[in-house]
């Protein structure tokens, strides 16, 4: 089974593809040359992973998926959420965005957040969404080097590192994405019996 997932972000189309069991095969925008942007324009992580994955499959034609995923701080009332990729403007600078948010969490105790996923998978033209979350923390500094987006200042419940300090195979373990991925690996095996 081919799909395409509705990302140019190769270290998400990476992350997920070692998600994937081998009778799935990724392709990015890129590998189908569609290089356009597909703008982020609803107020919720569902709207937007159903507004990626429509505009792919009725464009191109194809099986496709998107996710859109959103970092979730309590005491900062939700936020960045759906605005996680372009919290400190639209250049959607991750440096940028996980300095905002330790600034913005300078002398507060709780620091209590969750990272959420959300998939819009469309398979002839019908769609399922899956979700995925994992509750941590924000640390009080960046550490680590691998991953990406936010992954320097969050640490997963009940774990000594962040995600940017652990392996992509620990990473993936446990994180949002990996469950939501999981969800609809279940779903299309489900599909080719």
């Amino acid at each position: 089974m081919e799909l395409i997932i509705a990302t140019h972000n190769q270290h998400k189309a990476t992350e997920i593809q070692r998600l994937l069991p081998n009778w799935i095969s990724v392709k990015t925008l890129d590998e189908i040359e569609c290089f356009e942007d597909i703008p982020e324009t609803e107020n919720t992580l569902e709207g937007n992973a159903r507004l990626k994955s429509t505009y792919i499959s009725k464009k191109y034609h194809v099986n496709c998926f998107a996710d859109d995923s959103g970092l979730e701080i309590d005491a900062l009332g939700g936020e960045p959420g759906v605005y996680s990729a372009r919290y400190a403007g639209e250049n959607g600078d991750a440096h940028n965005n996980m300095d905002l948010v330790l600034e913005k969490m300078q002398g507060i105790t709780n620091r209590q957040a969750k990272f959420r996923t959300v998939i819009s998978l469309i398979i002839d033209g019908v769609e399922t969404q899956f979700q995925g979350t994992i509750e941590g923390e924000i640390t009080q500094e960046k550490s680590g080097t691998e991953g990406f987006g936010y992954d320097p200042i969050f640490k997963p419940l009940g774990s000594e590192a962040t995600f940017s300090e652990m392996s992509l195979a620990e990473k993936n373990k446990i994180s949002h994405r990996s469950q939501a991925v999981e969800k609809m690996i279940g779903f299309l095996r489900g599909l080719e019996k």
